[in-house]
């Protein structure tokens, strides 16, 4: 086995718990847990053992070098219990295993302590560490060179073979501190996409409530502007509408305080019936804005299994979009039903300033507005609200010749 091999033999053996290591925290981090520092530890200890045990040898006479690699690392990353540790176990094995006098490995492991001991307080950089640490490498391994590895050898002989141990220990530290700290930062910077992500679905969610309570808060002033205490017919009429407006607004922001994916609870509803009190609900705003709502409803039932709420939302926003595109004095919606082979469909037309093709392929965006208050957020919460329901929607659109959306529910068996 050459150099080469050896050396990539060796590495694995680093690396390979390390590896593991970075793996844990992108764990961690991605379930919102803290990094635990005993499991860095675990990972170095690991990789001590297997340089030990099975790392291979250049030459077969060249002594490991590789081992204090760990060493470094716990120095490098503040764990002085794991390093003291360490260090003893180090003094043992080359003490015992490669016959190198006490004293003398003692001072090595020693002066590591002391000069990590005294710079933690000044925190310097980790790569001024990692240069102490192979100076302080260098000069004892250049006693055991002369000393006890290749007494007999010519002097320059044993200064390069001196300077290529040095030049490979720096490089494999160095090597392992850059993977450690590179897969730390990508960790770092998925867990930062990972809130931000989160934060951006609150947002999200936060705009949607913003948007959605707009509409059941106009529909109560309206009533509440058109209601007269001494008119108990007009009380009568209104109040039911204003507590069920209310009670719609309530279910929006439980969604808020929830802050989880849209629910659709499903019951039996007359699908011409919930056009009709959508309708009577809109009748103040219609009629403020001089806006004339034309629907034509077959007088016979027709029952879908749907999320009452959620679709008077989808209908109502609908209806707003085409108050808000208003483009004369006076204005004509009209709501249509047509009942095809497997489908239920609801059209909303207007008369108003409509659409050219490049808002029509960007409303569904989130965000997406061409009103100046707008959040962009009605049209995909409709479009979400219908999927949900296993259905669709659509919009055809024509500029200053107005605007056509469709929905479309499945029909069931």
């Amino acid at each position: 086995m050459n150099y080469l091999e050896t050396l990539i033999h060796n590495g694995i053996y680093l690396l390979f718990p390390i590896a593991i290591y970075l793996l844990y925290i992108t764990y961690q981090k991605n379930i919102n847990q803290k990094e635990n520092k005993l499991y860095l530890e675990l990972a170095m200890f690991s990789s001590l053992y297997l340089i030990l045990r099975r790392g291979i040898a250049i030459d077969d006479y060249l002594p490991l070098i590789l081992f204090n690699v760990p060493l470094l690392m716990c120095y490098l990353k503040r764990s002085t219990v794991s390093a003291f540790l360490m260090s003893v176990i180090l003094i043992w094995y080359s003490t015992f295993v490669l016959k190198y006098p006490f004293l003398f490995v003692l001072v090595e492991y020693g002066l590591y302590f002391i000069i990590y001991s005294y710079f933690q307080k000044k925190k310097p950089t980790l790569e001024s560490i990692l240069s102490i640490f192979i100076l302080i490498k260098t000069f004892f391994l250049s006693f055991e060179t002369f000393l006890w590895i290749r007494p007999n050898n010519p002097f320059f002989s044993n200064v390069f073979y001196l300077i290529c141990l040095s030049t490979i220990l720096y490089g494999v530290c160095y090597l392992i501190l850059y993977f450690l700290k590179k897969g730390e930062e990508i960790v770092d910077l998925h867990s930062i996409l990972y809130q931000l992500e989160q934060e951006k679905k609150l947002r999200s969610s936060l705009f949607k409530v913003t948007h959605e309570i707009k509409n059941p808060i106009a529909v109560c002033k309206g009533y509440l502007d058109m209601m007269d205490v001494k008119d108990e017919k007009k009380m009568r009429k209104y109040i039911p509408i204003i507590q069920e407006e209310i009670a719609r607004t309530l279910t929006l922001m439980d969604d808020f305080l929830a802050c989880n994916k849209m629910k659709i609870e499903k019951e039996e509803v007359d699908m011409y019936l919930l056009i009709e009190e959508v309708a009577e609900a809109l009748k103040p705003l219609l009629k403020q804005n001089q806006i004339i709502l034309d629907y034509e409803l077959p007088e016979e039932e027709f029952y879908l299994d749907i999320d009452y709420n959620r679709i008077k939302q989808v209908l109502v926003n609908l209806i707003k979009n085409a108050m808000e595109a208003k483009q004369k004095e006076t204005m004509k919606i009209k709501i249509r039903t047509h009942i095809l082979k497997n489908q239920f469909e609801i059209q909303i037309q207007d008369d108003g300033i409509g659409m050219n093709k490049e808002t029509l392929s960007k409303m569904e965006e989130m965000f997406y507005t061409t009103k100046e208050k707008g959040s962009g957020l009605g049209v995909s919460l409709s479009k979400e609200i219908m999927k949900l329901h296993g259905g669709k929607i659509r919009y055809e659109s024509k500029e200053k010749k107005g605007t056509t959306a469709f929905l479309t529910f499945p029909i069931g068996k």
